[in-house]
């Protein structure tokens, strides 16, 4: 959902009807476009001029729409004069690059929504998909009109010559800050310059931030380009609270139980990871306590991961465990500024825009999809030698796979960062993934010391949890400029304590044949419910519960007592005043001492108590000090 701020209230869709085709007007307004955002605005008449767009827009901003309509109706228009028997008139004639395959699937709904009526004379084809070679062979030969991809399929399609770009009239790079960060940047170079590309066509340069990756690919893609830059309002960051909490692997765990337990999270919250044994370890931890949560990682098949947001969004869930493994990968490097981004910039800058289609490759491609599968494992954070064969598996999901950006989260209330990120860049990804919508929103960051790193063999030793401090400092510091400060709170330990016993009792029976065995379970459950969502969902639309995601793995045995906590457990609350208020909207309410009043029951046992979660941006940790 666009936010109000963001959509020019001065015009309407109806002042481009000279330029648009009626039937994508009518798609507009059936999809609830009735004004433009501001982008949209200012992009779509540059962009039916033919010049090159490089767009710097928030997320949430209708950047998709922004390039999707444009397209459309060049290729409405280019094939209005053509017959269907012309030689000219099915060709490909848009390439859309993506960095994940999920923000592919969304690219995807959103130009088969404005395809409503003219889908016979539009043919678009998603080739970032899971499908089989043939089937993509068999798709590309009929040349679709609009093809979405990733950089590392589209080459690969390139190279076999099953996909022609020789008639190309328009490509995008969406989300172009990211395109580099994940891996494609060895792929992107390739695609520019291996001749694949005609020397005339028209570019569009996607990005929610200005970074040295861009620049780079404003050189490889751009000529003469029309920039255009929506800078957020100045109240943008105080809509978004930020705290961090100094605690060891295990007490992790422990403040987890606590906030979930307790209801202390208004709404939904998304929990990052580094990696997918934790992703598991944690669900597993969860279910102990009956907490039901669902997991997000690249092992899963893209249709259920795809089918998980789309539930999530819906409130179907209310815990999301996603496994950020890029943040340890890709991100990890691109903090350093200083070195590598000015190393990219070098050589982007030796690619003129003029040059962008001349140059020949002076390296071998095929070698590189083998390279980086032998990377993967070595850098992985100490899988041990019965998990080595995984990450080989899964390398090349890596690359295509990203929740931090371009996923469509709706209506998350928490971020929180279980496994702090190993940069700056990802934090600030992670955390947009809320305070969005002109809604409150607030992150909780777990920060591990130096001196408690690796003391728990079995949860701890996270391998990107080493250098927590100081990538936390950077953090600040990155924050700071922006203007946003990020609290630091301790919480009263004497009231948590009461909960260890319980989590102890939990966390030991989470052991690793416990999560091989989960993970196993989960695949197998997972592959199955893709295998539906392509087929038996469609013809059973009412059969959500077979495709439920947060079912209990159950690899250990459940305590039903820990299901409930006793009264005694419930944490002393500060009697409120006796002033009427609203039910209290997104955030934390924590424990604090009282005297004066005895144990919280119901409501206020679980955060729900507090009076002043009215209009206010609300201190969420306030009662934990």
């Amino acid at each position: 959902m666009v936010e109000a701020r963001l959509v020019d209230s001065k015009s309407t869709f109806s002042i481009f009807s000279h330029l648009l085709d009626a039937r994508i007007l009518r798609a507009l307004a059936d999809m609830g476009f009735a004004r433009p955002t501001l982008v949209q605005a200012k992009a779509l008449p540059i962009a039916l001029e033919g010049r090159d767009i490089l767009a710097r827009a928030r997320t949430g901003s209708g950047k998709t729409a922004a390039y999707c309509i444009p397209i459309v109706q060049k290729i409405l228009s280019a094939k209005f004069s053509l017959s269907n028997s012309d030689e000219g008139y099915q060709m490909t004639r848009a390439v859309i690059l993506v960095p994940t395959r999920e923000l592919s699937e969304q690219v995807t709904t959103c130009l088969q929504s404005l395809l409503t009526y003219c889908e016979k004379e539009v043919i678009v084809v998603n080739s970032a998909t899971g499908s089989s070679t043939h089937l993509q062979r068999a798709l590309l030969a009929d040349k679709p009109d609009i093809v979405i991809s990733t950089p590392s399929r589209a080459l690969g399609l390139l190279q076999s010559k099953t996909l022609n770009l020789s008639s190309l009239e328009s490509l995008v790079i969406d989300e172009a800050d990211l395109i580099l960060s994940y891996g494609h940047d060895e792929d992107v170079r390739q695609i520019f310059t291996g001749g694949y590309l005609p020397k005339v066509y028209q570019s569009f340069l996607m990005s929610a931030t200005m970074t040295d990756d861009v620049e780079t690919l404003k050189g490889l893609a751009l000529r003469s380009p029309a920039i255009l830059k929506l800078e957020e309002d100045e109240d943008e960051a105080s809509l978004l609270s930020q705290y961090s909490v100094q605690c060891s692997e295990v007490d992790k765990f422990l403040l987890t139980y606590v906030i979930l337990k307790l209801r202390l999270v208004k709404g939904k919250c998304i929990l990052f990871v580094n990696d997918v044994d934790r992703c598991y370890r944690l669900k597993l931890f969860l279910e102990q306590f009956s907490i039901k949560s669902c997991v997000l990682n690249s092992e899963l098949p893209l249709n259920s991961r795809y089918h998980t947001v789309q539930e999530f969004n819906k409130g179907v869930y209310d815990y999301i465990i996603a496994t950020d493994e890029n943040a340890t990968s890709a991100e990890a490097d691109s903090d350093d500024e200083t070195e590598e981004d000015g190393l990219q910039d070098d050589a982007g800058d030796e690619l003129t825009p003029t040059q962008r289609a001349r140059t020949n490759p002076d390296e071998d491609v095929q070698p590189e999809p083998t390279s980086t599968k032998r990377k993967h494992p070595d850098n992985a954070p100490q899988p041990g030698p019965s998990k080595s064969k995984k990450p080989k598996r899964r390398t090349k999901s890596d690359k295509e796979y990203g929740v931090t950006r371009g996923v469509d989260f709706v209506d998350v209330a928490c971020v929180l960062n279980f496994d702090l990120p190993t940069s700056s860049r990802s934090y600030t990804h992670r955390v947009g993934r809320t305070a969005r919508a002109g809604r409150a929103g607030m992150s909780l960051s777990y920060v591990v010391p130096k001196d408690q790193w690796g003391k728990n063999k079995v949860v701890g030793c996270l391998e990107s949890a080493k250098n927590d401090e100081a990538v936390f400092s950077k953090i600040e510091k990155q924050q700071a400029a922006r203007g946003s400060k990020i609290q630091e709170y301790k919480f009263d330990m004497k009231q948590v304590e009461a909960f260890r016993y319980r989590m102890d009792d939990a966390l030991r029976s989470v052991t690793r044949s416990a999560i091989k065995e989960a993970r196993i379970k989960e695949l197998k459950a997972e592959i199955i419910n893709s295998e539906k969502l392509k087929a038996h969902f469609e013809d059973n639309p009412l059969d959500l519960e077979y495709l439920r995601h947060d079912k209990p793995l159950h690899p250990t045995r459940v305590q039903a007592h820990m299901k409930h906590i006793p009264k005694y457990l419930l944490p002393r609350l500060v009697s409120a005043p006796a002033v009427e208020a609203e039910e209290p909207t997104v955030g934390f309410v924590p424990f604090k001492k009282s005297s004066a009043r005895g144990r919280g029951r119901g409501r206020g046992g679980r955060g729900g108590g507090g009076s002043r979660g009215g209009k206010k941006k609300s201190d969420p940790l306030k009662k934990f000090r």
